[in-house]
């Protein structure tokens, strides 16, 4: 059985405030976004003591983006661990290429026909100069793959819904459409994605 990740995508951040693609680009987290993670810590903690399981059962990786990093470590925090954990690049966020930083209602009112194309097959649809859900799922598959252990894990949106896709939880068409909420933490285990908030 593949181990048991606890997902948790990281906090509020300005550029989502402001509806910008980030893509593997970066901005700050928000002060609601340090909150979000600190309360994914919480829930992490009352979840490992309702399975009689330590924080230090657990390996630690996140995407090496910095909002990715900032919250993974506000979740350590919550925790009672030290600030030590790994880095993937291969849990980054799916690339927008040009779209990086661009609003998304800008893009709908200037890019009309790759918007359409886009929402048209989401999954195999590529930004210019950027990749697509299957793409991103192909990375994080070489990642899974590399799991040796039951694993807290800090990344994307995008990255989870591949990983829905991945874990065979729903569809590709419908894995990317789904959404992931920050504040949250999504516990994959075998073949099932729970929701605590």
């Amino acid at each position: 059985m593949k181990p048991v990740i606890y997902y948790v995508r990281h906090g509020e951040t300005e550029w989502n405030r402001e509806g910008r693609l980030q893509g593997q680009q970066d901005s700050r987290l928000t002060g609601r976004g340090r909150d979000q993670a600190a309360a994914c810590g919480r829930l992490l903690r009352d979840l490992f003591r309702r399975d009689s399981r330590a924080p230090d059962d657990f390996d630690y990786i996140a995407s090496p983006l910095g909002r990715a990093r900032a919250t993974m470590v506000l979740v350590r925090q919550a925790l009672g661990l030290d600030a030590d954990f790994r880095t993937d690049a291969r849990l980054m966020e799916l690339a927008f290429g040009r779209w990086e930083g661009r609003v998304y209602a800008d893009l709908m009112a200037h890019e009309r026909a790759r918007i359409a194309a886009r929402e048209h097959d989401k999954w195999n649809f590529r930004p210019p100069g950027g990749e697509s859900y299957a793409d991103l799922m192909a990375r994080l598959a070489a990642w899974r793959a590399t799991l040796a252990r039951d694993s807290v894990v800090v990344a994307h949106g995008g990255t989870a819904r591949a990983l829905i896709a991945l874990a065979g939880i729903a569809p590709p068409e419908k894995a990317c459409a789904a959404d992931v909420d920050q504040g949250v933490v999504y516990v994959f285990a075998g073949g099932t994605l729970t929701r605590h908030a």
